[in-house]
């Protein structure tokens, strides 16, 4: 790696460790309901919210009517979306005149966006009307990243609480939805947008105009004159809470690889530390919500051990460059001592370290936007990203959702440690039972098992292979990856797979919502539990889980899970072609 690649990547983790200790006790502060500066300025939208929605702020809820409260405003969320996509060609805000999209891809994105997921199997330039990206897709962007969080406030509560058997409420879901919305997403999503407008990013909604240019040719051919759309509109607020709320659905098809999207190295540099910035400062607010900072501290720590690996390694195989180019003949050396490496569906302005940081920058944050096509890079270099989803999107994982699947994992190593010591293992202050451990295996096999299925019933339908523009292992890797990334929650593309038909749509829904809503339930089930249970005081036979010990030990159980669930998968579709692939270059 050379010298400057290290700076960028340091320069770029810094700064996202450095922002994320102070937001993390920002978003502490709002989730705990005590006063500050913005509830001062905007406390009156908030109470406003709540009597035209006949909310009872003071009003707790156990964790089934929380549950409940999550699933229905979600369920509400795909509905609005599927009838405005249905519907955008015959509403206002429509001046390109985009159609309405059928049924089964209206369905899938509506699931994509409430899920948190933003999967898209379309372009959004020419697929969704301006009114769609607004007043649909950026508003679930908001929404679905807040009910994450959320989520995690009300376990943290369970964890926290006495043990008040009769009345073990976990907090209000609207409250915490509403005051994540507007205390949280709402400012820095404007912080970012103005950054970005800044850099070039379209925030407009003037009519797609038209650019022409005159360019001489022969004399004795005179000149010719072409044209070319520019799909502008509003653009960087859609970019802003993408990035920042772990969603990824780019306003274009091409998403951050897109000039209006991402049009500079700092605009690249904002939206990559956006990314990473909430998930990383979730865990110090999850420290001081249940008033032990090392806990919080601990977690982020088992984050980045995941983390660095698999960006060591994408950037290795990338900066190795390709084989079988090598083999024709082709020079990739840019000087006697910087190779070119796998520049293939990279963009220039970018290079390697900035493409292979926010492939597995993205992966890592289920965000799921790229600023380069994963469908090129070399096998090798694809794994990391399969890894980070595979084992759960708990290396920094959604907002909120993969804080609280890494504590799922977290539940089952202080299980497997209580096993070999012959004692009740307790986790956070609490014991933790049968049921507890029942829970976080469902959680974690529940998006597991809806990938393999998804995968497996792909490769064996003539309707679903017909899509597939590949073949061998790499047509293999473009279904997994397609599955993994809907199941997982991520949502970024390998290519290569024509996924707008029924069959990818609809299945793929199916496996978002699985992906999404199982585990949430689960650890809000997890959260009713502990909240009902009495504190136990730390003792000799206690493993403390702040400790460098229990690091590597929930690092071990993340990795063998993952390895053990997704192994054989990728033995038949990356790792044989990274072997066909070292082959091609002899």
């Amino acid at each position: 790696m050379r010298v400057h690649e290290l700076l960028q990547i340091v320069l770029f983790l810094g700064t996202t460790l450095l922002l994320a200790g102070p937001l993390g006790a920002w978003i502490a502060r709002v989730l705990s309901g005590r006063d500050h500066l913005l509830s001062r300025a905007f406390g009156g939208i908030e109470r406003a919210a709540y009597r035209v929605c006949g909310i009872v702020p003071e009003q707790s809820m156990s964790w089934r009517q929380y549950a409940i409260a999550v699933l229905a405003f979600s369920a509400v969320g795909v509905v609005a979306v599927f009838l405005l996509l249905r519907l955008q060609d015959r509403l206002p805000l429509d001046p390109d005149g985009v159609p309405a999209m059928s049924g089964h891809l209206a369905f899938n994105t509506a699931v994509s966006f409430a899920s948190n997921t933003n999967w898209q199997s379309y372009s959004g330039e020419v697929a969704a009307s301006r009114l769609s990206q607004m007043l649909g897709l950026a508003v679930q962007n908001f929404v679905s990243a807040a009910a994450g969080i959320a989520i995690l406030a009300a376990l943290a509560r369970g964890i926290t609480a006495r043990g008040a058997r009769l009345a073990a409420g976990v907090g209000n879901f609207y409250v915490d939805l509403t005051r994540t919305t507007l205390y949280v997403l709402l400012p820095a999503s404007a912080l970012l947008a103005i950054a970005l407008v800044w850099q070039g990013v379209p925030q407009t909604f003037v009519e797609t105009p038209i650019a022409t240019q005159t360019a001489p040719l022969d004399p004795s051919d005179g000149t010719s004159t072409a044209s070319q759309t520019l799909p502008l509109g509003p653009v960087a607020s859609q970019v802003a809470i993408k990035q920042l709320g772990t969603n990824g659905g780019g306003y274009y098809g091409t998403n951050s690889a897109h000039p209006f999207e991402n049009p500079t190295p700092l605009s690249n540099f904002l939206e990559m530390v956006s990314i990473l910035l909430i998930p990383a400062a979730l865990c110090f607010t999850f420290g001081r919500l249940i008033r032990d900072r090392r806990q919080g501290h601990a977690l982020l720590a088992a984050m980045l051990v995941l983390f660095l690996p698999c960006l060591a390694l994408t950037h290795y195989a990338e900066r190795q460059g390709n084989p079988a180019i090598s083999k024709l003949g082709v020079d990739t050396t840019t000087s006697n001592d910087n190779p070119g490496g796998n520049m293939e569906g990279k963009e220039v302005r970018f290079g390697i370290v900035n493409s292979t940081c926010w492939a597995t920058a993205t992966t890592a944050a289920s965000n799921g936007s790229v600023n380069s096509m994963h469908d090129a890079f070399t096998p090798l270099g694809s794994i990391g990203p399969f890894f980070l989803m595979h084992i759960g999107e708990v290396s920094f994982g959604g907002v909120g959702s993969g804080l609280y699947g890494l504590l799922a994992f977290a539940i089952l190593a202080v299980f497997a440690a209580g096993l070999m010591v012959g004692r009740t293992p307790e986790l956070f202050g609490k014991k933790i039972e049968a049921f507890e451990v029942q829970m976080a295996v469902v959680a974690i096999l529940a998006p597991t098992a809806v990938i393999l299925i998804a995968t497996a019933l792909a490769v064996c339908l003539p309707s679903a292979t017909a899509a597939v523009g590949n073949s061998g292992p790499h047509a293999f890797s473009e279904i997994l990856y397609c599955f993994t990334s809907q199941g997982a929650n991520n949502g970024s593309a390998f290519a290569g797979l024509a996924t707008d038909r029924p069959f990818y749509n609809l299945v793929g829904a199916l496996a978002m919502l699985v992906g999404r809503f199982a585990p949430a339930v689960c650890m809000l089930a997890i959260a009713g539990s502990l909240a009902a249970k009495k504190p136990v005081p730390p003792s000799a036979g206690t493993l403390p889980s702040h400790s460098p010990l229990f690091i590597g030990w929930l690092v071990a159980v993340v990795v063998v899970l993952g390895a053990l669930s997704f192994l054989p998968a990728l033995t038949l579709g990356p790792i044989v072609e990274h072997l066909l692939f070292l082959n091609s270059g002899a």
